[in-house]
C-alpha cells in the first residue's frame, strides 16, 4: 500500500512537471513571439497608412481648388443676391393720356441703358411710353427696329405694372403739337417732377436722346429697381438672338470648358475717337485722324495720344492684352473669345502668346451669320450674351458694354470680372519697354497685386473722387448699371 502511495505520487508529480513545462514557455519564446507579432503590425500598418493617405489625397485633390482653378474662381459673394421687386411703398400704376416718344441714340448699349432710364423716367411723369425708336445714324449705320433686336411683347408685358407701353402713338395723335425736349444729363426726380408741368399744353413729348438721362444716385429705391428690371429682364433679346448666343455658348465651352470673353474695344472707329495711335505706324495714325476730323458728331478733333495712354484713357493693345493675361497666370491653351468687331490692327501680337483665339465668324457658321450682316447691334447682343455667361470676363476698355455686362454680373451673383487698371499698367509695360523690368515673377507679381481687388469682388458704387464739384460730379460718379450695389443686390434676412 505504501509503495502504491508513493507510484501515485510520482506519477503525480511527473504530470505535474509535464503540465508546468507546457503552460510555462521559457522567456526566449515568448519575446520571439512578441517580436514576431510587433513586426506584423508594424507591416500591416505601414500599407494600411499608404493606401489611406492615398485615397485621402485623392478626395483632397479632387475637393481642393488647382492652381489654374483659382484663375477662374468667382469672387466670394457674401451671400449677396439680386432685389428687384418694388418695396411695400409702390403705387399702383395710375391711368393717363399723356405720351413719351424717344429717339435712342448710341451703340447697342448705349441705347439699352437709356432705355431703361426712359422707363424710369416715364413712370416718374405718369406717362405711357412708346416703343423707343433705335439709332440709325449712328458709325454702324444699322436699319435694325427696336423688335429686330429685342423681344418687343416680352419688354411690354414684363413691364405693364410698371409702366403703359405700346408699339405705335395712336393715329390721332400723329398730328398734334409736341414738345420737343432734350432731358438735362442725370435728372433726379425734383427735375422730372418739374418737367410735368408740360403735360400742361401738351399731350405727347418728344426725347430726341436717351443716354444719361438719370442720375446715378440720389433717386427713390423703387425707381432704381424699376430700371434694373426693365434693363436686366424687360429687354431681353428676340428670340433668334437669344438662341443663337446660347448655341455659340455651348460650342465655345465644347473646345475645352471654360473661356475668357475679352472684349478688345482696339476697333478703327474706338482708335479714332480716342485718339490712341500707340504702337501704330504713321500711315495708320494718320488715317485714324482723318476719321476723326470727317465724323461730325465727334467734337473733340485734336488729342495727344501720349497724355490719353499716360491717363489711363486708351484701350490696351492687342500686345499689352496678352503680356497681361500671362501675367495673371492664364496658360497659353486658354480659349479666348474676342467679343468686339473687327481689330484694326496687331491682332497676331496676342495670338503668339494665345493661339486658342476665337471670334463669332469662326464658332458660327456663315449662314447663322448671314441674317446678321449689317447690322453691328444685332452681332453686339451675341458678343453680350457670350459675355454674359463667360467663366470671366475682361474689358479692355470702360465703354458703354463694359459697364452693363459687368453690372450685370454683379446682379447674376459677381461672376469673375477684371477690370485692367490701365493707368497702373501703362507705367509696367513702359519698364519693360524701357528694359528696366522683365516678363517673368517680378512682372507676375507687380501685375497680380495690382488687380488683386479689381476681380469682381461686392462692393458698393463708388461716387465722384475728392475735389470734384458742380455737375462735372454726375459724370464722374460710377455708372448706376455699372454696379447696381445695393440698391438691386442685397442680402436676405434668411441668408444674414
Amino acid at each position: 500500500m505504501r509503495n502504491k502511495r508513493r507510484s501515485d505520487s510520482m506519477v503525480s508529480s511527473r504530470g505535474g512537471g509535464g503540465s508546468s513545462w507546457l503552460c510555462k514557455p521559457s522567456f526566449s519564446t515568448i519575446l520571439r513571439f512578441f517580436i514576431v507579432l510587433i513586426l506584423f503590425i508594424f507591416i500591416f500598418n505601414f500599407y494600411s497608412r499608404g493606401i489611406l493617405e492615398d485615397e485621402q489625397n485623392l478626395n483632397v485633390s479632387q475637393q481642393l481648388p488647382q492652381p489654374h482653378d483659382k484663375l477662374w474662381e468667382a469672387p466670394f459673394s457674401h451671400g449677396l443676391h439680386s432685389c428687384l421687386n418694388p418695396t411695400s411703398n409702390y403705387q399702383a400704376l395710375q391711368g393717363g393720356d399723356h405720351y413719351i416718344t424717344v429717339r435712342s441714340n448710341g451703340g447697342l448699349n448705349q441705347m439699352r441703358t437709356g432705355i431703361a432710364d426712359m422707363v424710369a423716367v416715364s413712370r416718374m411723369m405718369n406717362a405711357t411710353l412708346v416703343i423707343p425708336e433705335l439709332d440709325k445714324r449712328s458709325f454702324w449705320q444699322d436699319k435694325s427696329i427696336f423688335s429686330d433686336i429685342f423681344d418687343e411683347d416680352h419688354f411690354i408685358n414684363s413691364l405693364k405694372r410698371d409702366v403703359r407701353i405700346i408699339k405705335k402713338l395712336p393715329q390721332e395723335l400723329d398730328s398734334v403739337p409736341r414738345a420737343r425736349k432734350h432731358f438735362t444729363s442725370w435728372g433726379g426726380l425734383g427735375y422730372y417732377e418739374e418737367m410735368t408741368k408740360l403735360w400742361a399744353d401738351y399731350q405727347v413729348i418728344h426725347v430726341p436722346k436717351s443716354d444719361s438721362r438719370l442720375a446715378n444716385n440720389d433717386l427713390p429705391l423703387d425707381i432704381q429697381r424699376l430700371r434694373c428690371r426693365a434693363l436686366y429682364h424687360a429687354l431681353r433679346f428676340s428670340p433668334s438672338i437669344e438662341t443663337l448666343g446660347k448655341k455659340l455658348v455651348e460650342r465655345l465651352r465644347s473646345r475645352g470648358g471654360r473661356y475668357i470673353s475679352l472684349h478688345l474695344r482696339y476697333e478703327k472707329d474706338m482708335l479714332a475717337f480716342s485718339g490712341c495711335t500707340y504702337g501704330l505706324s504713321d500711315s495708320e495714325s494718320e488715317e485714324l485722324r482723318l476719321l476723326r476730323e470727317n465724323t461730325n458728331h465727334w467734337k473733340v478733333k485734336k488729342i495727344n495720344s501720349t497724355e490719353q495712354r499716360t491717363a489711363g484713357l486708351c484701350p490696351l493693345t492687342p500686345k499689352e492684352v496678352g503680356i497681361f493675361l500671362q501675367a495673371l497666370g492664364y496658360p497659353p491653351s486658354t480659349i479666348v473669345y474676342v467679343a468686339a468687331g473687327e481689330i484694326y490692327a496687331h491682332l497676331s501680337d496676342l495670338t503668339s502668346r494665345f493661339p486658342n483665339v476665337l471670334f463669332k465668324e469662326v464658332i458660327a457658321t456663315e449662314e447663322e451669320l448671314k441674317v446678321y450682316s449689317n447690322h453691328a447691334s444685332q452681332t453686339a447682343a451675341l458678343d453680350y450674351i457670350i459675355s454674359l455667361e463667360s467663366d470671366v470676363f475682361i474689358p479692355t476698355h470702360s465703354g458703354n458694354m463694359a459697364r452693363a455686362v459687368e453690372g450685370h454680373r454683379r446682379l447674376l451673383g459677381h461672376r469673375k470680372t477684371i477690370t485692367p487698371d490701365r493707368k497702373g499698367l501703362v507705367e509696367i509695360f513702359d519698364k519693360l519697354e524701357s528694359g528696366q523690368l522683365n516678363e517673368g515673377a517680378s512682372l507676375q507679381h507687380l501685375v497680380k497685386h495690382l488687380h488683386q481687388k479689381r476681380q469682381g469682388a461686392p462692393r458698393k458704387r463708388d461716387g465722384a473722387p475728392d475735389g470734384i464739384r458742380g455737375r462735372a460730379r454726375y459724370k464722374a460718379e460710377e455708372s448706376f448699371y455699372q454696379n447696381p450695389y445695393p440698391e438691386c443686390i442685397c442680402r436676405s434676412k434668411q441668408r444674414t
